[in-house]
């Protein structure tokens, strides 16, 4: 996917409308983590410092149809002064003539932040009247939301379709995204070993089935491993299982053969605790036990399918890592990936979501080649190896 980059844009005295994801966390007005932030800074520090009256459209939360102030993006303003070391200034909505005022008042190398997109219902609908609204606002359109790429929205698609014959192109977060993502689908060096988790395989059913012509081994944890349990016949007890996909998950099992690696033991408790009494069995769990987590032999296993690798994708955690007796499987499987990446010299992708969150949590993000700003925007591109609005881009 070659597409052009702000790099490319003359942006000097011109209105650049980007689409960031400053969707962070935010307890009682402050940031209680602002890595999406810092993440967008390279774009935002090279729009201003060649000149460019940057303008910056956001969502946050799920507000319900209507502003609510605790989803406001005033706090973000705040932070992004912070970093940055000079005023942003804030718009009160995200169109109307006040904005239009606001922007059109911009100088060279100054920057405003609209407030929360979804306090217009309009945003997620893709109406084409507040996307043109939104359009009049910029004479560049700038994406680099990759954790929203896969959303056709009026900021992510109409907005770009409006300013057809204008510069539209991607910010440096997502071409480092598309570049990782982009070659572990279309060109992985191999052997390519895909690591899937998590609690559900219907979120999974088609990465699953699209790795399965890409990857040379799938390994999988997580509670979806259970729904594949019963696929086999074995008693999964109390655990977590979609019943109503264990006949997928049966004929991706004879689809696979050999490539689909599955737990050989697992950490199983009543309940799931921070105290919880905690043991590991092969095979059939017992009517009032559940899994939790993969056990010694698969975590063995699986570090030695890893330190062979030279492409791994890893998305979803191996057990419910938030629980401390339940970690070990997730702690393992990062350690494993950071180890290929620093003696295999392979390139790691770690997919969002909460595998980000483990490998973040366990101290080794910067162990491995790249860690995916979107959750579901990364298993998504690794299904279809495109987005509809990153296609529409220069």
């Amino acid at each position: 996917m070659a597409k052009k980059t702000v790099a490319d844009v003359d942006v000097k005295g011109k209105r650049v409308l980007m689409r960031v994801d400053f969707n962070v966390p935010i307890e009682n007005g402050n940031i209680t983590d602002d890595r999406r932030i810092q993440q967008a800074l390279p774009t935002i520090k090279n729009v201003i410092d060649r000149g460019g009256r940057l303008v910056l459209m956001s969502h946050l939360g799920r507000p319900k149809g209507g502003p609510e102030p605790k989803f406001s993006l005033k706090p973000a303003a705040d932070r992004l002064t912070r970093l940055l070391g000079k005023p942003v200034q804030f718009g009160n909505d995200s169109i109307g003539p006040e904005v239009e005022k606001q922007v059109n008042n911009l100088k060279d190398g100054e920057v405003l932040l609209l407030e929360n997109l979804r306090f217009r219902k309009e945003e997620e609908k893709n109406d084409p009247n507040f996307a043109k609204q939104l359009a009049r606002l910029g004479d560049v359109y700038v994406n680099d939301a990759f954790g929203t790429a896969h959303r056709e929205h009026a900021s992510t698609f109409g907005a770009a379709q409006a300013m057809q014959g204008k510069p539209r192109v991607i910010g440096f977060l997502i071409q480092k995204e598309l570049k990782f993502l982009g070659d572990a689908v279309s060109n992985p060096q191999r052997p390519f070993v895909a690591i899937l988790g998590g609690a559900k395989v219907s979120d999974k059913i088609n990465v699953i089935e699209k790795l399965l012509e890409k990857a040379d081994t799938l390994l999988i944890g997580g509670a979806m491993a259970y729904t594949f349990f019963l696929a086999q016949g074995k008693e999964v007890g109390k655990s977590l299982v979609e019943r109503d996909k264990v006949d997928l998950a049966k004929t991706l099992l004879a689809k696979a053969g050999a490539k689909i690696k599955l737990p050989v033991d697992n950490v199983i408790a009543s309940e799931m605790t921070d105290t919880a009494q905690t043991r590991v069995v092969e095979g059939n769990i017992p009517a009032d036990m559940e899994g939790f987590d993969i056990g010694p032999k698969t975590r063995e296993a699986y570090k030695a399918e890893i330190a062979k690798a030279k492409t791994i994708v890893w998305n979803g955690p191996m057990g419910v890592f938030e629980k401390k007796p339940f970690a070990e499987g997730t702690r393992a499987i990062a350690q494993a990936v950071a180890d290929a990446t620093a003696k295999n010299h392979a390139t790691t992708i770690i997919g969002g979501g909460d595998s980000a969150a483990a490998i973040e949590q366990m101290g080794l993000a910067d162990k491995v080649s790249h860690v995916s700003t979107g959750g579901g925007a990364s298993l998504e591109f690794l299904e279809n190896g495109h987005f509809s609005t990153i296609d529409i881009l220069d």
